[in-house]
């Protein structure tokens, strides 16, 4: 096995870590945490999680302490703020490895890694710098210890109610109290299943409750302690406000998370479905069960609140690639993968290849069509000097040719049919982020983010007009002196083109410097 594990080591670090800093931090998460671990770093406040060095109310500071750590090693960069998910992408390989050969077999374990990596927004995520990945297999770890602690422990007192109660805690100081708020709403799906039978030992209920308090306390206490309870309930109504009411931009109808994992966890949600059926035969030990409790409690909790935010539904990837490997290697001895499902993987997979071939090619060829684009904003953004070589199409075509190999190899092999989707699709993907995202982003946000880097030596506050954007923060260097304007030496204004007008009229004494991508830059004259 030891082999296996090296095996998943050397896939996990060529398909995560290549390329990490290749593309500029997306608005909002990304730049939003990473300028949250690098104001730690600038501040030497590891314990009080700040924006533009105002108190952050949104988040607990785990995953910030670990960007922060990955920036002290590393340097303020993409790369050290999307480091920490890479890591997080070598252990959860390493994780479902072991979950899967324990309760399954070594062809399930590489079934469901094979899975994980091979389908788009999982795979996607390790190369992010957002808060999701390690807060979902915190989520996932401290269940399945549950999972143990209630379905295969004796009356007495069992470990696995200790790590459960530490993953939880984890889970808290990751992101909230939404982290035991999810395993919490797992377990009472299952007490409702099971007639509300007594789940565990008193002694295990009682090390669950403790290990959970004790985590967490690390920093809520300490911060409770410190300042007061203020942030505490900052924290509370923040949430509050996500539940009930939709924040600007993320209003989406009520099944806009089932098309987010249906669509988007290309192609293992499809080989999945069909355990949703009632005539599904899960496994003997009841992980199956489980996997399927918590798939539904995210999703239908993430439907209800208003805010809809597409990596809310993250944590269905983990337990849906599981059930999609009961469906993959049983389908490698007795045929369970219906035409209907082949035919899903080829049309989807077909159209997302088209996509991929015909927007490079687009994009190169944009002088021919731009002028039907009307948006003031789209133009200026495709106006941007994006160098387009002109072979980026040929990723298009060879996921096509992925698509189309493994569907024809279905029939005389599953298992290579298996193999060339799953390790295809994943390093198409790897193919798409270095070599064509990095170039959307070049019409999307560069133009500003070159315009911040171009200034964050001059001790300079960047006022934003009629946008919300975390960029100015880092990509500026923002320090205290010139978060505060008073304190400034230069006072950048920008805006978006089409309220270059509002700008004017607010600013009148405003000095135009020049128009790119989509954005207008001013300066005004400080008076000192």
């Amino acid at each position: 096995m030891n082999r296996d594990r090296l095996l998943i080591l050397l896939l996990s670090l060529i398909l995560f870590v290549p390329f990490l800093g290749t593309v500029h931090l997306f608005d909002w998460d990304e730049i939003n945490f990473a300028e949250s671990a690098r104001e730690m770093l600038q501040t030497g406040n590891w314990w009080q999680v700040t924006i533009n060095y105002e108190p952050f109310r949104e988040k607990p500071p785990l995953f910030f302490w670990m960007q922060a750590l990955s920036m002290a090693l590393f340097g303020v960069s993409e790369f050290a703020s999307r480091l920490p998910n890479a890591v997080c992408g070598i252990i959860t390989l390493q994780v479902i490895f072991s979950i899967g050969l324990k309760w399954q077999n070594r062809t399930f374990a590489w079934a469901w890694i094979l899975l994980y990596v091979g389908s788009f927004l999982p795979h996607l995520y390790f190369k992010s710098g957002i808060i999701d990945p390690w807060f979902n297999l915190f989520i996932f770890l401290s269940i399945y210890h549950l999972f143990i602690t209630i379905e295969h422990s004796k009356d007495g007192f069992s470990k696995h109610s200790i790590y459960a109660g530490l993953f939880s805690g984890l889970a808290i100081l990751t992101k909230g109290p939404v982290g035991f708020l999810l395993l919490f709403l797992t377990f009472l799906v299952w007490l409702f299943v099971n007639r509300f039978k007594r789940p565990a030992a008193w002694s295990s209920i009682g090390a669950f409750a403790g290990t959970v308090l004790l985590v967490s306390f690390v920093w809520f206490g300490y911060e409770t302690i410190q300042n007061g309870p203020w942030f505490l309930v900052e924290f509370l109504q923040y949430q509050a406000e996500l539940f009930l009411h939709p924040v600007a931009g993320h209003k989406q109808p009520f099944f806009y998370h089932f098309l987010v994992v249906l669509l988007g966890c290309f192609p293992l949600s499809i080989i999945a479905l069909p355990v949703f059926r009632k005539r599904f035969q899960g496994d003997d030990h009841g992980l199956s069960k489980w996997m399927k409790y918590i798939f539904w409690v995210v999703l239908i909790l993430f439907s209800i609140v208003t805010t809809k935010i597409v990596h809310y539904s993250s944590m269905t990837y983990l337990p849906l690639s599981y059930l999609a490997a009961i469906m993959i290697t049983r389908h490698l001895s007795v045929p369970t993968i219906k035409r209907w499902q082949f035919n899903w993987i080829t049309i989807q997979g077909l159209i997302l290849g088209i996509v991929f071939m015909i927007l490079p090619i687009l994009m190169y060829f944009k002088e021919d069509w731009v002028d039907l684009v009307e948006d003031p904003f789209a133009l200026g953004n495709l106006s941007a000097n994006v160098n387009w070589i002109g072979w980026e199409w040929i990723i298009g075509l060879a996921f096509i040719f992925v698509i189309l190999f493994a569907m024809r190899l279905k029939a005389k092999s599953p298992a290579r049919s298996f193999l060339v989707l799953s390790l295809g699709t994943a390093f198409i993907i790897s193919g798409i982020m270095v070599a064509i995202v990095p170039k959307i982003e070049g019409y999307s946000q560069r133009s500003a983010i070159k315009f911040f880097e171009a200034h964050q030596n001059e001790n300079a506050h960047f006022e934003l007009v009629k946008y919300k954007s975390y960029a100015h923060y880092f990509y500026g260097r923002v320090t205290p002196e010139s978060s505060q304007l008073e304190t400034a030496d230069k006072h950048y204004i920008i805006c978006k083109i089409q309220h270059v007008e509002h700008l004017t009229e607010s600013n009148p004494t405003a000095i135009h410097l020049y128009d790119q991508g989509g954005f207008a830059f001013y300066e005004l004259t400080l008076s000192k």
